[in-house]
């Protein structure tokens, strides 16, 4: 891509000549005569040089001009690089420049070959420290993210169906929205969609909308440039900018305050936005995920949320079902929680009882799998034994649950071997079912809703098990 070198200078030959010299080269000339013009182009054009005199036409031998120049630019842009030229090339004049902010110093006349090369290095290494920024944030961001339960475990046909789903949809730059309830691993989901994306080189970058106060909104989502209002000592790099070449996944987008969404539209149609503080238009390129647990049709006739922008975000919709339908996946993601836990805490791996097993597959998990790390992470620290029982679980209505499961021991002191379960599957079947009936005390459609049947097709499965 052509760089664009801003010159500033009011001699017409010295300009004529420079921009002769930058187009051969490949670069960009922008021509200025004047420090007010040159502030004007800076505002809303990225340069990635400034080429400038020292002296206007109003003073053209103290070099004061072109010194509240550099500090203006300064409070306009920290890192572009200023090189300044004037055939009045004093040590004094050289150092009060550097000491303003400028980069380098050359006098005239110039010498082409030394003049391309400090464009060139001082070119380079801002960019070179605008991509460590970007970095610095977003090795924030991954930091944030690696503490969170990513572990995809996929037994139950629910799980496997859904991830095929989400490799079909992948290659595509769709934007995907992720529904469900709370708790059912919807950012994990959304990192998988992206680590099998053709984005997948570039960075995730997950923002909780829930999180980002009306306040702050433009400056996380659009970052804001030093100076720009009380707090803002250095510029930062928004979220938009920072999922530039990679995938933006906005969770609890249905949080977003209505105020914001009109601003958070424009930048997902049109891929452009400004800084807070600046007028200087910046283009990205991202495939946008979200996830909700809210129902965004409802929330839209109830004026919460804007029409136009879930007509945006919802061009593929993936829902994940939570954890009561997919019974299959409970164990191993328990047991994967408690390796984890063990790791985190350095202590040895903690293994589950049957009787703490049938608890588990059991228990309805309002709070699905984010509920269930927290009970293993729990376990896994206050259990005194090599295993965990049930009554290391500190499940809500555990003690119900347990009088009907169909094992011998339920004391927190069991110590003798457990005897092996040796019923028929029919009988382990009819047990679960009477154990989510006693749970919803007789309540069928929610006993069916937990185990991932319908109404009927539940009482066609329990009529089958009495006969």
């Amino acid at each position: 891509m052509k760089k664009t070198i801003l010159v500033v200078d009011d001699d017409d030959g010295v300009l004529s000549a420079l921009c002769m010299l930058l187009r051969a080269e490949g670069y960009i000339p922008l021509a200025m005569t004047s420090p007010e013009q040159a502030l004007a182009v800076l505002k809303r054009e990225d340069v990635a040089c400034i080429l400038m005199d020292l002296n206007y036409s109003t003073d053209t031998t103290s070099g004061e001009e072109g010194l509240a120049l550099i500090r203006a630019i300064r409070q306009l842009d920290e890192l572009v690089p200023v090189v300044v030229m004037t055939g009045w090339g004093t040590i004094e004049v050289a150092v009060n420049s550097i000491k303003q902010g400028a980069n380098d110093f050359i006098q005239k006349p110039w010498e082409n070959e030394r003049l391309l090369s400090i464009i060139n290095s001082q070119s380079q290494l801002v960019a070179a420290q605008k991509q460590a920024q970007k970095l610095r944030q977003q090795n924030q961001l991954l930091r944030e993210e690696a503490n969170r339960n990513d572990a995809i475990v996929a037994q139950s046909p629910l799980t496997l169906e859904l991830l095929q789903t989400i490799a079909h949809v992948a290659n595509s730059d769709a934007s995907v929205m992720f529904t469900g309830e709370n708790g059912t691993g919807k950012s994990m989901f959304a990192r998988y969609l992206h680590q099998l994306s053709p984005r997948s080189q570039a960075e995730l970058i997950s923002v909780n909308m829930g999180a980002v106060s009306e306040t702050l909104f433009e400056s996380e989502m659009f970052g804001h440039v030093k100076g720009s209002f009380t707090d803002a000592k250095t510029t930062r790099i928004g979220r938009f900018e920072l999922a530039d070449e990679g995938s933006l996944f906005l969770d609890e987008i249905a949080n977003t305050p209505y105020s914001q969404q009109g601003k958070l539209l424009r930048v997902l149609e049109e891929k452009q936005f400004e800084k807070v503080g600046s007028s200087k238009t910046q283009h990205t390129d991202f495939r946008l995920i979200t996830a909700t647990n809210c129902d965004l049709a409802v929330a839209v006739n109830e004026g919460k949320f804007r029409k136009d922008l879930l007509y945006r975000i919802n061009t593929l919709v993936i829902e994940i079902p939570p954890l009561r339908q997919r019974p299959e996946d409970i164990i191993p993601l328990a047991n994967s929680f408690l390796a984890k836990a063990a790791k985190k805490y350095a202590r040895p791996a903690l293994t589950l009882t049957a009787e703490a097993q049938a608890l588990l597959q059991a228990y309805p998990w309002p709070g699905n799998v984010r509920e269930l790390a927290h009970v293993m992470e729990r376990a896994q620290i206050l259990s005194k034994r090599e295993q965990i029982y049930s009554s290391d679980l500190g499940l809500s209505g555990a003690p119900e649950l347990i009088e009907t499961l169909p094992l011998a021991s339920t004391s927190s002191c069991a110590t003798a071997p457990e005897v092996p379960d040796l019923r028929t599957m029919e009988e382990i079947e009819m047990a679960l079912v009477t154990q989510r009936l006693a749970y919803f005390n007789g309540d069928a459609t929610k006993a069916a809703e937990s185990l991932g049947f319908s109404r009927s097709a539940f009482y066609r499965r329990l009529e089958k098990l009495k006969t």
